[in-house]
């Protein structure tokens, strides 16, 4: 049975018109990514938050009219909730309310395939569900079964504090380990000579399609945001006795919550030691600006900015002459492929190989 999703779509300060537009239609396809379907959204002004419930009360009224109306099973808001706002909410309207944060740790724990990647993502959910325990019996109760829930289990976090926070101490010495067993990998490409291509990009891009198109991988490719968790490196020969290394890393998203972008530091890591990184946008999107610019911010908060990179603009497939020569303006130092198509690969190859020189 799958949730009925009513989208809460607040504009703060930080928002204008255009993000709250980005951001209605990054919610929608964020909770059909977590299995929900959207049966409505609404619009809410909160310039100054209420510290009790973020939105205020005339906008509560209409939220549980409008839950009536649809049927909604949760509501889910596009910005970050303090426990106690989203307990009241719940409380005032009803039904489950997730905030952003907990719909895209949602996301990653039902993406999450390795024991890495399981790791990585329990280590998130538990810092963020750490602050939420307190009074939460009813949260509690429903934990595996819907958006919001995909918890690490009813029974590690109906423990004290104290276990909890045992078990996040555990989880950060197993990804210590994976981040020295992942250095020692890393330095035995070095001493091959393997040069190492990281490629980054929003979720969605086609990464993992590039992936597959460069090197005959098999990542997993799916028309959804956040489809493949855990990176996959495999080899490229162009039969130059020069191989390169290319690796898909987790996608990149507006505001990505900072606790996933610290719990998947062992996997990104990939990226600091990386030759050159691939920024691969979406040239399709209308977007294509600002998911190029989410991409390097992220990479900067990674500690990364510093090295050298090269534009990629994807799925140029979908677009018609005049959207690519406007492209080329608009990106001069870009490389246009469809990585689907297999067009602009050779391309690709060339400059990937003169930045490696």
């Amino acid at each position: 049975m799958r949730d009925k999703v009513f989208l809460v779509i607040v504009k703060t300060s930080a928002r204008g018109s255009a993000d709250l537009e980005e951001s209605a239609k990054e919610m929608k396809e964020l909770a059909e990514s977590a299995g929900g379907v959207v049966v409505g959204s609404v619009n809410a002004n909160a310039q100054h938050p209420s510290p009790s419930h973020f939105i205020r009360k005339g906008k509560i009224e209409e939220l549980v009219i409008e839950i009536a109306n649809t049927g909604a099973t949760v509501l889910i808001f596009n910005v970050d909730l303090s426990p106690a706002q989203a307990r009241n909410l719940e409380d005032d309207c009803g039904v489950r309310v997730v905030d952003r944060t907990g719909l895209i740790l949602d996301i990653f724990a039902r993406r999450a395939v390795s024991s890495d990647g399981k790791l990585q993502v329990e280590l998130a959910q538990l810092q963020y569900l750490l602050p939420r325990l307190v009074g939460q019996g009813v949260i509690m109760s429903r934990l595996g079964g819907g958006i919001g829930t995909r918890g690490p289990g009813e029974q590690k976090l109906e423990v004290d504090r104290r276990k909890i926070r045992g078990r996040i101490e555990h989880i950060q010495d197993q990804l210590e380990k994976l981040r020295t067993h992942r250095a020692q990998i890393r330095r035995g490409r070095r001493q091959k000579g393997l040069r190492q291509v990281a490629i980054v990009g929003y979720t969605n891009a086609g990464k993992s399609t590039l992936l597959n198109s460069l090197t005959g991988a098999d990542a997993y490719v799916e028309n959804r945001l956040f489809a493949t968790l855990d990176p996959k490196t495999r080899i490229y020969d162009d039969g130059t006795g020069k191989p390169v290394l290319f690796t898909d890393t987790v996608g990149f998203i507006r505001d990505l919550p900072h606790g996933l972008v610290k719990a998947f530091h062992a996997t990104l890591e990939e990226v600091l030691d990386a030759d050159l990184i691939l920024i691969v946008v979406d040239a399709a999107s209308e977007y294509v600006v600002e998911h190029k610019y989410v991409v390097e911010k992220v990479l900067e908060e990674l500690g990364a900015s510093a090295r050298k990179k090269l534009l990629v603009l994807n799925k140029t497939d979908l677009l018609g002459e005049a959207e690519l020569a406007r492209l080329r303006d608009q990106f001069p130092e870009g490389v246009l492929i469809s990585a689907a198509q297999r067009r602009g690969l050779p391309d690709l190859i060339a400059a990937v190989q003169r930045e490696l020189v």
